[in-house]
């Protein structure tokens, strides 16, 4: 039985259900993790027997400590409020009920974006930030996260922001890039256009960009201006389940 303080983060995606247990002093895992690929259809019941096999691979080393559990969703007091990448039959599915019942483990759901941000604060580009952050997570979408003095204010979808007549993350999402086959330069000036008005509407301290493309942060962020610093994601795939963990612990008391 592993001592608490030491709790499992899952990370639902479209593709893949990945978990591992996390050392809240550091952030880092405790062991490699375990990915399974997302069910068809990714119905709850089916998820959740998922996330009750990963729960199970790390039994010896997490003990009884409690489990945190990121969706593409919104997650509104447990109960998800939307579907992206996850069956319809989600919407209004009491998540935290049904993984509790699956795993008999005490557990925190919560969005795939707003996790992200929470690892960053606590270990990553945002530690030690004070004021307002934005994590924005760059890929098939646009997910965002809200950090204001610590605290995070959820489930905030602003790249679902309507900007010269179209929903934000159908024009500056990582994918777009791809399908469209623009250059670098191309998807810069829609980058430079999304960032410029969430700046204009929320006057950031720091904007935090996160997502696979991340890893090339230096071939398109230092051409964005912008009154506020913007800055590439630390944690990069793994802040989903390090952010989990974290909240699932300080929800349930043990973090110092």
């Amino acid at each position: 039985m592993a001592k608490k303080g030491n709790p499992l983060g899952i990370d639902i995606g479209g593709s893949g259900i990945k978990g591992a247990p996390v050392d809240l002093d550091t952030g880092a895992l405790l062991q490699k993790r375990l990915r399974i690929d997302t069910p068809q259809p990714a119905t709850p019941d089916a998820v959740a027997q998922v996330v009750d096999q990963i729960v199970d691979a790390f039994a010896e080393v997490t003990g009884d400590s409690p489990i945190g559990v990121t969706v593409p969703a919104v997650v509104i007091r447990g109960t998800v409020r939307s579907a992206a990448n996850i069956d319809p039959s989600w919407v209004n599915t009491d998540a935290e009920a049904l993984i509790k019942e699956h795993t008999g483990r005490s557990v925190t759901v919560l969005n795939d974006a707003d996790a992200a941000g929470l690892a960053e604060l606590h270990y990553g580009a945002a530690k030690g930030e004070k004021g307002l952050v934005i994590l924005t997570t760059l890929g098939t979408g646009i997910g965002t996260a809200l950090i204001y003095d610590g605290r995070l204010i959820p489930n905030s979808e602003l790249g679902h922001l309507e900007i010269d007549g179209y929903d934000a993350e159908d024009r500056a999402a990582s994918s777009v890039k791809e399908i469209e086959g623009l250059s670098w330069d191309e998807w810069i000036e829609r980058l430079q256009r999304y960032y410029e008005t969430i700046e204009m509407l929320f006057s950031p301290d720091l904007i935090v960009v996160g997502g696979g493309v991340s890893r090339d942060s230096d071939l398109f962020l230092p051409k964005l201006r912008l009154r506020a610093p913007i800055v590439p994601a630390v944690l990069r795939n793994k802040a989903g389940i390090i952010g989990a963990a974290r909240l699932a612990s300080d929800l349930a008391g043990l973090t110092r």
